[in-house]
Formats: structure tokens, C-alpha cells, sequence
């Protein structure tokens, strides 16, 4: 599989989620899971300290061992100064690691001047405990304060993570060129929108028992289930069936076509959804 740059870090164009790990899915179906994904090509694993309230981290560190040279482990945190070592350690522990290959912000930190956290951030990296750091859930305006906040010689973001898909294309207009413009990554998450860009719901029909949509809160169905988003879904299934590909083909395709963009996360609860997405490029 294709790889492009965090940083010093090499990661597949196609990362895996791991918000299913603890929750949905227990540690014998993560170890399955992940096998697959490195079978397949993927070596970025994407998780965080409150997917499973830490037993994703558990969980995909488990998953690795004897393989964790194979691996690009990213995690993200609440993003406060004040935490950030302290978080760093107890995610090391839960993954059983000696080192975060990419460790990142989970979203902005109310109130703090982004120059304390950075400045926390950088002095992890200079220990050796984490490889590169990362942003997500950040603007434009946000990730400029940050490259003004940073001194020389200091740890920078080298990505940020945003929800981008086929579904969601705001960050074409402000974040990705910004990215292009200051060589930061830019990696989407949300990317098959919760199993709806696989192309396996149907307009007027129930949700599929069993997918992590049927099992929503109502309020995230009404968001996914609504005419706008089946009218897209529907156009992407003809355009894929005149040439030979699949919902899933091109909703994971497209927003690595677009310059900027690194990598495309999307979760996964069977090694056969693995497959498919690891393929679909």
C-alpha cells in the first residue's frame, strides 16, 4: 500500500480507527482486526485515551505485540499543558509501549495559550516518548496561532486531523490548503461517515441491524439518514457502477486524490472490512 509522510513517520494512505476496540469489539476480535489491517498494508493505527475509556489503547496494544515495529501508533489526549505528560504515561502504559509515534490534541484546550502546550508537547518528544505530535478538530485561524506560538528548535504539529469526507468537503475551502501551504499533513477521520459511504443503506429502508449506525442514538440517525445525504450516496453508486467500482471504492479514493491529503482513517469491525478498505485506493 502507497505511504505518505507525518513528519519522520511513514503511514499508510489507509489508517485504521480504533474507536470499535474496547467497545464494540473485546480483544480476541481486535487482535483479528488488527492482523488483518497489517496483512493488508495498513500500518496506522489511530486511537485515544477515552475511546473505551483507555480499553482501546489496552486493547490495540495488546493486539501489537511482536508486531510493533510493523506499527504507526497515534493517540490524541484533551490537549491541556498540564496534562500532557501525565497523559502520555498512562497511554504508554495502557499500550504497553516505550514511545507514541504520533501523539496528538484532541481538540483545542479552552483557554490556554497554544505556546504552554507546545511547549509541554515538545519536551516529550525531546525525551524520546513521543515521535511526532499532531492537532485535531482544529481551524485555520487555530493551527496559525500555533506555527506563530512555536520558537525555533521546538517540536511542531506535524498534522492535524479533521472530519473530512464525501459527505463533509469544508475543509477543501480553508484547512487542507493551509496544510499544502505549510507542509502539515492532513489526515480525515470520519471518513466512510460512520458506515454510510460504504453504500450498504438504503433510502426508506431501516438501518442495518448490527452496523454501528443501527445501533446510533436517534439523533445521530436523523443527521446520517436524510434525503441530501442518500441524493449524494446514490449520484457516487451511479458514477461507480458506469465504472466498475463501488461506493466504498470511491469515497475512500477521492479524498486521497485531493493534494494535501496524507491519509483517510476509517474504522472497522471485521478483518473483512479491513480488506475492503485496505484495497480500495
Amino acid at each position: 500500500m502507497e505511504q505518505r509522510s507525518i513528519g519522520r513517520l511513514q503511514v499508510s494512505v489507509i489508517g485504521l480507527g480504533c474507536n470499535n476496540f474496547g467497545q464494540r469489539l473485546d480483544q480476541s476480535q481486535t487482535t483479528g482486526v488488527v492482523h488483518a489491517a497489517l496483512d493488508a498494508g495498513i500500518n496506522y493505527f489511530d486511537t485515544s485515551d477515552n475511546y473505551g475509556g483507555g480499553a482501546s489503547e489496552e486493547f490495540l496494544g495488546q493486539a501489537l505485540q511482536g508486531h510493533r515495529d510493523e506499527a504507526i501508533v497515534a493517540t490524541k489526549y484533551d490537549g491541556a499543558a498540564m496534562t500532557a505528560r501525565t497523559s502520555c504515561l498512562l497511554s504508554l502504559d495502557r499500550l504497553t509501549m516505550d514511545y507514541i509515534d504520533l501523539f496528538q490534541i484532541h481538540r483545542p484546550y479552552p483557554g490556554e495559550p497554544l505556546d504552554e502546550t507546545l511547549g509541554a508537547l515538545s519536551e516529550l518528544v525531546d525525551e524520546g516518548l513521543v515521535r511526532e505530535i499532531g492537532c485535531s478538530n482544529f481551524s485555520v485561524d487555530q493551527l496559525r496561532d500555533a506555527a506563530s506560538a512555536n520558537d525555533p528548535g521546538r517540536a511542531r504539529f506535524a498534522s492535524v486531523q479533521n472530519d473530512y469526507n464525501m459527505l463533509n468537503r469544508k475543509q477543501e475551502f480553508d484547512v487542507i490548503p493551509e496544510c499544502l501551504a505549510g507542509s502539515l499533513a492532513f489526515n480525515a477521520y470520519f471518513g466512510l461517515y460512520h458506515g454510510f459511504l460504504t453504500g450498504k443503506f438504503r433510502r426508506g429502508e431501516p438501518p442495518l441491524a448490527g452496523t454501528r449506525l443501527g445501533e446510533a442514538s436517534d439523533a445521530r440517525k436523523e443527521a446520517v439518514f436524510n434525503d441530501e445525504n442518500f441524493d449524494v450516496v446514490e449520484a457516487i453508486a451511479e458514477l461507480a457502477a458506469a465504472h466498475g467500482m463501488t461506493v466504498l471504492d470511491i469515497a475512500l479514493a477521492r479524498p486521497l486524490h485531493v493534494p494535501g491529503v496524507t491519509a483517510v482513517i476509517a474504522g472497522a469491525s471485521t478483518a473483512d472490512q479491513v480488506r475492503a478498505n485496505a484495497y480500495r485506493q
